[in-house]
């Protein structure tokens, strides 16, 4: 029961961090007078796709943190998510573009790595990735045109 009541935590402190962390840095007029890709998805979307992200994300650093040691990639899911916290900051409330490319990529670099180094242990926590790591890879896309146009 305890492990069911620390995955409770681990959803509504990843899903709630990501909500306090797009509260704090909105899309704001900044970044509606911006140039957007032909391919920007409609703003809607984002609120769509993040909880279920976010959830899955929970449920992966869950399932390691979890593991009793059994299962490496901790480090890693730590250092996406301080990444993944870290971008609003960067592309809406530094409005730097190109960094933000960067801290995305890093965000991806590491998300790809904790799949690499959980899918022999734990199939179930780097399948939660997948999912995550198609996002980002969009979302890198995505960035890199906003800044090739603006």
């Amino acid at each position: 029961m305890a492990k069911f009541i620390l995955l409770t935590v681990f959803i509504v402190g990843v899903a709630g961090g990501g909500a306090l962390v797009g509260m704090n840095f909105p899309a704001d007029a900044w970044f509606e007078s911006l140039n957007k890709p032909f391919y920007n998805p409609p703003g809607y979307l984002f609120g769509i796709v993040w909880p279920i992200l976010y959830v899955l994300i929970a449920i992966a650093g869950w399932r390691v943190f979890t593991s009793e040691g059994e299962t490496p990639g901790w480090g890693l899911w730590v250092a996406q998510m301080l990444c993944n916290f870290a971008w609003p900051a960067v592309f809406f409330g530094a409005q730097l573009v190109g960094w933000a490319i960067w801290v995305l990529l890093a965000t991806l670099a590491f998300s790809v790595t904790f799949i690499a180094v959980t899918w022999e242990r734990d199939r179930i926590a780097a399948l939660c990735f997948w999912p995550y790591v198609a996002w980002l890879t969009f979302a890198a896309a995505l960035n890199i045109g906003f800044w090739a146009i603006n």
